[in-house]
Parts: C-alpha cells; structure tokens; sequence
C-alpha cells in the first residue's frame, strides 16, 4: 500500500509541479480506481496531498523568481472562505450536474488559453484595483471548486491570470502553488471532520508528492513558455473530457 501510495503521489507531483495544479485530477482516479477509495474521502485525501503539492512546487518557483507573493495572498484570501463551503457542499448538491458543468468549463478555458497569442488582450499586467477585484473573484471561485471537486483549482487561476492580468505562464504556475497551500489545508479540514481523510496512504502519498513536484517545477523552467501552455491546455481538456463523463445516478433518471 505504501508504495503505491508514493507512485501515486509521484505521479501526482509530477503534473502538479508541472503545470502549476495541485494533481487532484490525477490522484483522485487513481485512488478511487486502483485504490478502490469511496469518492468522498478520494476528494478529502487530495485536498490534504494539495498542500504538500503547493509548498513543493513553489519552492522550484519561487527559486526561479516565479511568484508574485500579493497575487496569491489575494487568491487565497477569499478562496479559503469559500473552500469550507464547497467541501460542506458536496454533499448536498448532485455531483454529477457540477462535474460536467466543470467539465465544459475546464474544455472551453483550455481552449482559450491555446488561442491566448490571437485573443485580443491585454499582454501587460492590468494592476491597481482591477486586478485585485479579478483575483478576489478568482479566488472566490477557485475555492468552492476545490472544496467541492477536491482539486487544487489551478486550472481557474492559473488561466484568470494569463488571460485576464497578463501574468507570464511560469508566474501564474507559481503564484496558484502558493495559493493551493492554504485552500487544501481549509478544504481538508472540513474533510477530515467528517473522516473522509484516507490517513493511512498519507506517509507514502506526501513523500511522492514532494519529490515529484520538485521535479515537475523544475522540468517546467527548461521548456518555452509556448510549449508549457500547449501542454498545460491538453492536461486541463484531457481532465474536462473526465469530467463530462460522470454518469447521471440511476435514481435521478426515473
């Protein structure tokens, strides 16, 4: 178990060191799949995973001079309002509606950011009150997602800031690392409340997630910011298209 554990960690480290997400889009099949873990505590697991994911990562970022600290704080501080209200959530509203509706939103940002060079769009960072509004709002929603669906939401703000702000590809990486630290700590919290926290995988999960996300942040740094988006894309429509899947309960279908 434990060393399966921290190939899955690793894996999850990897893509979340990578690409600037927590790796929830990876752990979570993996542990409810091959792990055979009920849904609830997969999500609750990641969420604890995700912190380790963003202290990991961000180190790799923040060594490269990739983090604007006062954009994740600005992320994080709304998002860890919301993140408590989505885990709590997640019990109460159809899953199935939310994954698709996420799903096709993951599928049409993805888009968009492959578009970015043809988009009309400021390059240069917005800055003032504007962007602090943006990055609230971002965080607000960023955080009931993650909450919710157990994932790290850079897929949300990672894109916000590319698109909307003109941050560079590699800072808005680092700077949703950093924010995913205290929105995973808030979500897990609330998960681990309810016991949907998978506490015996954790010694060989968190050591895979370190090692990998060092080394998927560092990897991020060796290609062209182009290439890093291009693949940032495909990662985030390939888990869209996982989300479009989720199947409608029987029960619901009468």
């Amino acid at each position: 178990m434990s060393m399966l554990s921290f190939f899955i960690g690793l894996a999850a480290g990897l893509f979340g060191g990578l690409l600037g997400l927590g790796g929830g889009a990876i752990m979570i099949p993996l542990m409810v799949g091959v792990m055979k873990m009920p849904q609830h505590k997969a999500h609750g697991t990641s969420l604890v995973a995700l912190v380790f994911t963003g202290a990991a990562g961000v180190a790799t970022y923040g060594w490269h001079g990739s983090v604007d600290i006062t954009a994740s704080v600005l992320l994080a501080s709304t998002a860890i309002i919301t993140a408590g209200i989505g885990a709590n959530f997640s019990n109460t509203l159809p899953e199935w509606k939310l994954k698709r509706a996420f799903g096709w939103f993951l599928v049409v940002i993805s888009s968009l950011l492959i578009l970015k060079p043809s988009l009309p769009h400021e390059h240069a960072a917005i800055g003032g009150w504007p962007e602090i509004i943006i990055l609230l709002l971002t965080g607000t929603f960023t955080g009931f997602l993650s909450g919710m669906m157990g994932i790290g939401g850079g897929g949300i703000m990672v894109v916000s800031m590319v698109l909307i702000l003109g941050f560079t590809q590699y800072t808005a990486q680092g700077c949703s690392l950093l924010a995913m630290i205290p929105i995973g700590a808030v979500g897990a919290l609330t998960y681990w409340r309810s016991r949907n926290v998978a506490v015996n995988i954790l010694p060989g999960l968190i050591p895979g997630i370190v090692l990998g996300s060092f080394l998927g942040g560092s990897f991020a740094h060796l290609l062209p910011e182009v290439a890093l988006r291009v693949v940032f894309s495909a990662a985030l429509i390939f888990t869209g298209r996982k989300f479009l899947n989720a199947s409608r309960p029987k029960a619901e279908e009468i």
